[in-house]
This record gives C-alpha cells, sequence and structure tokens, in this order.
C-alpha cells in the first residue's frame, strides 16, 4: 500500500518528524510557465513522479504552458496544468490545449480554477462550466483537483463556494473522473485545520493537498498573499505588528506543515494526503527545502 493509500486508509504511523517528511514526499509543488529548463533540476531533488503544476497566469494562452508540461514529463515527474476558466479564450483553444497536452506532455490531471478576471475571456465563467462540457474527460484527462479557500474567497460567498464544489464533484464522478482538492495558503495554521475538519465532513472521501507558502523572502509572500485574498490572517498578524508578519511569513514553511501533521496524526481516519507547496516563481528553491525535510533523518526535519 502506497503512502497516500495508507493515509486515506488511516492506516498510517509515523512519528512527527517521519510525518512531515512524508507529506512532502506525497506533495506537490507549482512552477511558471516560463520556467521548463528547471524541470531536471527539480526532478534531481524529489521522488519520481512528484507532481508539479503549471500556471496558467493572466494574459497568457494555455499553449504557453505546453513546453513545461513536455520538460516535467520528460524529467520523469507528473505535470499537472492549470486550467482557469475565464481565461480560456474559446472552446477550440481548450480542446487543442487538453489534446496536446495529454498526447505530448503525458498529462492526466488538471487543476481547474475559476481565474480572477472581471470578465471571462471566453466561453467558461467558472470552473463547473469547463466541467459541464465534458471536453476534458474527452479529452483523455481522468482527474480533477479543485481549489479549497481556507479563508474563503474574497468575491464568492462561502455557501457559494460549498455549493459549486459538491457540484464539481459529482461532474467529475459523472464523468468517470477522480477528483481531489488543492487548498489556498494561509498564514494561520489553526484556520487550515479547522477548514480540514470542515472540508472532510463536506467531502469525506475527497482526498486533500494542503497548500502552503513555500520558502520565499517575506516581502514577496505578502504581496502575493493580497492578491491570493488571504487577508484574514494578514490583518490578523498586521494588528500584532510587522515583526509577528516577519515571524510567520518566513523563508521556512515547516512550522505550518508541523501544524497539520498533528491535525493528522490526531484524525488517522482524515483525508489529507500530501501538501501542496506555492512557489510564487521559485519552484526550484522550493524543491531544494521539500528535498531536504524529505531527506532528513528521523527527529532532524
Amino acid at each position: 500500500m502506497s503512502v497516500e493509500a495508507a493515509r486515506l486508509a488511516g492506516t498510517f504511523e509515523a512519528g512527527p518528524e517521519r510525518g512531515v517528511a512524508e507529506l512532502l514526499a506525497c506533495g506537490s509543488l507549482e512552477m511558471s510557465p516560463d520556467r521548463a529548463a528547471d524541470a531536471r533540476a527539480i526532478a534531481a531533488l524529489l521522488p519520481a513522479g512528484t507532481r508539479v503544476y503549471v500556471n496558467h497566469l493572466p494574459q497568457h494562452a494555455l499553449a504557453d504552458s505546453l513546453a513545461a508540461l513536455a520538460a516535467l514529463h520528460a524529467s520523469g515527474l507528473e505535470p499537472v496544468p492549470h486550467v482557469a476558466a475565464r481565461r480560456v479564450a474559446s472552446r477550440a483553444e481548450l480542446a487543442a490545449f487538453a489534446a496536446r497536452a495529454v498526447r505530448d506532455c503525458g498529462v492526466s490531471k488538471v487543476l481547474l480554477i475559476g481565474g480572477d478576471e472581471p470578465r471571462p475571456l471566453g466561453p467558461y465563467a467558472s470552473g463547473a462550466e469547463v466541467l459541464r462540457e465534458g471536453l476534458l474527460a474527452e479529452s483523455g484527462v481522468r482527474e480533477i483537483a479543485l481549489p479549497g479557500y481556507p479563508e474563503g474567497h474574497p468575491q464568492i460567498r462561502r455557501a457559494t463556494l460549498e455549493r459549486a464544489l459538491a457540484e464539481k464533484l459529482a461532474l467529475a464522478a459523472a464523468q468517470g473522473m477522480g477528483a481531489y482538492v488543492v487548498t489556498q495558503f494561509s498564514f494561520a495554521p489553526a484556520r487550515i485545520v479547522e477548514y480540514l475538519s470542515e472540508l472532510a465532513r463536506q467531502a469525506r472521501a475527497v482526498p486533500i493537498y494542503v497548500g502552503l507558502a513555500g520558502p520565499t523572502e517575506a516581502r514577496t509572500l505578502l504581496r502575493f498573499a493580497q492578491r491570493c485574498g488571504v487577508s484574514a490572517s494578514l490583518r490578523a498578524l498586521r494588528a500584532q505588528g510587522m515583526g509577528a508578519v516577519r515571524l510567520v511569513t518566513h523563508t521556512d514553511p515547516g512550522e505550518q506543515l508541523a501544524a497539520v501533521e498533528h491535525y493528522i496524526r490526531a484524525r488517522p481516519a482524515g483525508n489529507v494526503v500530501g501538501a501542496h507547496l506555492f512557489s510564487f516563481g521559485s519552484a526550484l528553491r522550493s524543491a531544494e527545502w521539500m528535498n531536504r525535510v524529505i531527506a532528513a533523518p528521523a527527529g532532524a526535519a
């Protein structure tokens, strides 16, 4: 039984240090589409088959990620493209991209997000609209990653998010696709743990990958946090002064990862199976940090 399967079955047993390492060994990270040259170096640091997500950035076509997806596949990693529904210009663009990604880049999973464009660039206003069309399944995509929001979404009510997740899970199941959740990062470990409990009740059998801010500079991290809507924990930290902000937004996400691991040990039947690192353009730096933690001897992580 794999570590991921053991976590879902509630049979995985490990001490805190090894539990943290296993969350990363079963985990993933993201990279920018213009960093295809980093794929081989990332592969040298992480377990074979590690999932690496390639961002669908604003003002970029889906095809812009194909070179990075192909490089990841050639390096023995699993490429997972982002598809931001509101940034897709046309059905033809999505169909052509999905066909090439599956055929040429070994893609079997897609992270489907709405995208934060104020107006859709094409026919899709949400991830659910993409799923309803069935095009991804027809193209050979076998599994869908869906976003989760520990602090909610700045433009979408929590009840709406919950209904949308339930609908997308049902659509994926009806089309024979698996589904799992990747959460947004947060600066508040307690809120992450609370959200994991809520999500486990809402979608009991759905695997969860906990999003964490990867190692980066505090200024960069705070800039991305403002864009990504993790405002609640950011405001709480700022109320305590910039010293508290710097304490939590330092370059090592280990403290938050340890809080997640503690949650898993307290609830062995939960459905958290790995960690996902948001790398903010520094995928190689995140991979180096993951490598150090995974390789650390017990008691030294």
